[in-house]
């Protein structure tokens, strides 16, 4: 059964001068601010459309790993993802760098590397974002 999530924008004023908020309806966690300067240049404690793809991509990621490091019989402890979102005024997104550290008891670095690329691949929105000319990935265990 198919679930949906639903967020809204409002905006005012022309791309250059204007600005909006962003609320996630869904969940009801909060409005956010946004403004072509905050994607464009600083935040200046706003978010953008990057921002939230990356945070989008850092949990999908997780939550497929986990699924995939469990299948194999070697539940996660922990895992740490990060995405950077590069975007480029005229161009868009050109680039996502996830990263991850995971603490797994029982597998060793080829592994989880295989895995962690498994789950980059497969995960729905590393699948949405198909078009990004580079989705990159690196993957560590946690040292002890």
């Amino acid at each position: 059964m198919a679930t949906t999530r639903t967020a809204a924008t409002h905006w005012e004023g022309g791309l250059l001068d204007g600005s909006g908020s962003t609320t996630f309806q869904s969940s009801g966690i909060g409005t956010f601010g946004v403004s072509w300067p905050s994607r464009s240049e600083e935040p200046n404690g706003l978010t953008s459309p990057e921002e939230l793809i990356a945070a989008a991509h850092t949990a999908c990621f997780s939550m497929a790993f986990s699924n995939g490091l469990a299948k194999n019989g070697t539940p996660p402890s922990a895992l740490d993802t990060s995405a950077e979102v590069d975007f480029v005024p005229g161009t868009g997104i050109t680039e996502i760098r996830l990263t991850v550290v995971g603490t797994v008891d029982g597998l060793d670095e080829a592994a989880f590397v295989a895995l962690a690329e498994d789950a980059k691949a497969n995960c729905p929105v590393s699948q949405a974002l198909a078009s990004v000319p580079s989705i990159t990935l690196k993957a560590s265990l946690a040292t002890a």
